[in-house]
């Protein structure tokens, strides 16, 4: 790098650097966090670690080294899959310890919400229909008082029918002692029994429409899974559902499903649960959380490499700085003093290019030019039987202005200025 240029790029550098290592120690953590989800503290924070180094490592090593940058892209691309793996659960299990929980807790709010209505509907109906029944079953117990034979008679009615079976079947043991006829029998008694039963059926299906009535506009959609589900357990199993199918006298309807615990899990139990979770969900469910939690894990490692493969080679310096300094060791000089020299005996070529004749070169000079001109950078040409070589005008330029600033070698070898 020309000394100019050096001054003023190097605190840019510098902060270049700074970035990548604090990046890297943000990535370091994100990736310590997620890896201690799943291995034990130590295992996790010296996995992380070389994670970690061999992520800045190999981006230093990739700007350095340009002939083996294949084979070290790969293994950042596998370290960088790791790193970005476990960063990424460590800052979704982070935004979902948050966020999670309320979101699950809305869901299980929406899923009692449903299975109470549905609920409140089936008892609504058994309670109609139940009370009808009781009608029905005073009417009974009046006519059999009063004209007898009811439980002869047939009915439409699949659980008035059943009650009028029941009877008549209780009436068959007893026969001879009892005949069957007007007046407050056994029959009559019977009946008022069954009538008696219904009235605490129906008293019970709507002690049981209340509570689920007060449960519902008691519930609150930031309640606790775990409060939630206890406060709807309590109502929903006091509801008698035995009573609910005779009364509807049916017996395939559906009773409503409670909802499982296990699907509204408001938080893990064990960080093995948080990787899976994490993982199934960006694939099968993804949002904008799991979205943001992986590009803001990927970034970092993105960015972490952008920054040490930019800033390595500055530090390190440039091939072409390397070399000059390789060719003023042959010669025995000060890197400056070497490239001086050398810029003296430039002459312009024929296509206004900067050339040297090879007999002036020292042999330091010489090696320079030969490797110049196996990286393509000088061209040998022979004009008049004698040999030169063409420097090309961007290395031309780097030499020229590497000399814009004095050493003190360059001071101490400047001449007289004469009179």
């Amino acid at each position: 790098m020309a000394a100019g240029h050096a001054s003023a790029s190097r605190p840019l550098v510098a902060s270049l650097f700074v970035a990548s290592c604090l990046l890297s120690i943000v990535s370091w953590y994100t990736t310590q966090q997620g890896m201690a989800l799943y291995l034990s503290p130590w295992f996790a924070l010296l996995a992380s670690l070389g994670v970690q180094s061999s992520l800045v490592l190999v981006a230093w090593l990739v700007g350095f080294n340009r002939s083996r940058s294949a084979l070290l892209i790969s293994v950042y691309v596998i370290t960088a899959v790791v790193s970005i793996a476990f960063s990424y659960v460590s800052l979704y299990t982070w935004f979902s310890a948050r966020e999670r929980p309320a979101t699950v807790e809305r869901r299980l709010y929406d899923a009692l919400n449903a299975a109470t209505g549905k609920s409140q509907e089936l008892l609504a109906a058994a309670i109609g229909e139940g009370q009808k029944h009781v009608l029905a079953l005073d009417e009974m117990t009046a006519a059999e008082k009063a004209h007898g034979y009811i439980s002869r008679a047939e009915d439409s009615d699949p659980y008035l029918a059943r009650i009028r079976q029941s009877v008549a079947r209780e009436a068959e043991t007893y026969a001879a002692s009892y005949p069957e006829g007007t007046g407050p029998g056994l029959r009559y008694t019977a009946f008022d029994r069954y009538a008696k039963m219904a009235v605490q059926s129906v008293a019970r299906l709507q002690q049981a429409q209340q509570a689920l009535s007060d449960f519902r506009s008691g519930l609150k959609p930031l309640d606790s899974t775990e409060s939630q589900l206890r406060a709807f357990h309590q109502v929903y199993d006091a509801i008698p559902w035995s009573d609910v199918r005779d009364t509807l006298h049916s017996q395939g309807f559906e009773v409503p499903a409670a909802p499982a615990y296990s699907d509204f899990v408001d938080r893990s139990s064990a960080g093995q649960e948080d990787l899976l979770i994490a993982f199934s969900e960006l694939f099968t469910a993804s949002t904008g959380r799991h979205v943001f939690a992986f590009a803001l894990a990927a970034f970092i490692d993105i960015i972490v490499f952008l920054l040490a493969y930019a800033a390595g080679p500055f530090f390190y310096g440039a091939p072409e700085d390397r070399w000059f300094a390789a060719g003023a060791a042959l010669d025995s000089a000060d890197e400056q003093v070497f490239l001086r020299d050398l810029v003296r005996k430039l002459v312009p070529g024929s296509q206004g290019l900067a050339r040297v004749e090879e007999s002036a070169l020292s042999p330091g000079e010489l090696q320079l030019l030969l490797l110049l001109t196996a990286k393509g950078l000088a061209a040998r040409s022979e004009e008049n039987g004698r040999i030169y070589y063409l420097l090309d005008q961007s290395l031309h330029q780097r030499m020229v202005e590497s000399l814009a600033v004095r050493g003190l070698s360059l001071h101490a070898t400047a001449q007289p200025a004469r009179g």
